[in-house]
């Protein structure tokens, strides 16, 4: 009898992954694949009004959480960003390093990563301005941009220097106010606070009242009346285009919302506080993870209803 070695198989991932490796674009199935309520949900988005929500794989909701289909992607989602001037582009940012971007709401991912160091995308957004113009924070490593959805990369900052060291953003968020310095803000939620750089990446800095220029000229400012608590991560960070001063914050101790850009917080919600996204068009409808659970809030955060187990 002849020895025969049986090769490994090549599991779903695998190929996935051999796909992108090799720059080719994966084709899922045209139509959304039913699924049930998502579990160990991470990320939260919204595409128009399709709720997105990310764990093992990508789960969409047209209708508010009542019906779910699976979008799957190449490997494990780390990041995820939409902008509504694009509907059906989903930016997803992988665990394994690199961005993947879907043009037809997920049924189809390209990779986009030329340029881009390797390292986990720990965050993603697109410009409040411009959808073709893509922020990535890399692990261990910095801000990265691309200035033509996603074709090529270029490194724009260092990671924030918080509490005597670099910090990885774990949140992005490009938030269409004034700098005072021409352009808008991008800001970062970190394991040490929240904090923000103009678009012209100057700096880094607290955030304050007034502008860039204000917070140059004038050097420390005394803490906010309200300020987010100090000892806890941002983990998940949201702003809506519609309102770019209301802005929308997922720590351990809950939803934080600020309606004047981050200066001043109020506690929306109590719970283990996971992800948060906000529907670009509806800056009081709101999506979140507390205790393990998918809530909306139509409110701004006043009251929520429970969705599904997650």
């Amino acid at each position: 009898m002849t020895n025969r070695t049986e090769l490994p198989r090549q599991t779903r991932r695998h190929l996935l992954a051999t796909a992108f490796c090799a720059g080719a674009t994966l084709t899922l199935p045209g139509k959304p694949q039913a699924a049930g309520r998502p579990t160990d949900i991470r990320l939260l988005g919204f595409d128009g009004d399709i709720l997105m929500a990310a764990g093992a794989t990508l789960t969409i909701s047209p209708d508010g959480g009542r019906s779910w289909y699976e979008r799957p992607t190449p490997t494990p989602v780390a990041s995820v960003a939409t902008h509504p001037a694009r509907p059906g582009r989903i930016l997803a940012g992988l665990a394994q390093g690199g961005v993947v971007v879907s043009d037809d709401g997920g049924a189809t991912w390209t990779a986009r990563s030329e340029g881009l160091v390797s390292g986990e995308v720990t965050a993603l957004t697109v410009a409040a301005g411009n959808p073709d113009m893509f922020y990535a924070a890399i692990r261990g490593d910095g801000l990265w941009k691309s200035e033509d959805a996603g074709a090529t990369w270029a490194l724009a900052m260092d990671r924030p220097w918080l509490d005597e060291a670099e910090r990885d953003p774990l949140t992005l968020a490009s938030v269409d106010l004034e700098t005072g310095m021409g352009g808008i803000w991008i800001y970062a939620g970190t394991e040490k606070g929240l904090t923000r750089v103009p678009d012209c990446f100057c700096r880094w800095q607290d955030v304050q009242p007034g502008n860039a220029m204000d917070a140059l000229v004038a050097g420390d400012i005394p803490p906010a009346e309200a300020p987010l608590p100090t000892d806890e991560p941002v983990l998940s960070l949201a702003s809506a285009l519609t309102a770019p001063s209301t802005l929308y914050v997922a720590l351990p101790s809950g939803v934080w919302a600020s309606q004047d850009g981050g200066v001043v917080w109020a506690h929306k919600a109590e719970g283990q506080g996971k992800a948060i996204a906000v529907h670009p068009r509806d800056e009081n409808h709101v999506a979140a993870i507390l205790d393990g659970t998918l809530k909306l809030s139509r409110d701004g955060g006043a009251t929520w209803t429970a969705i599904a187990a997650a």
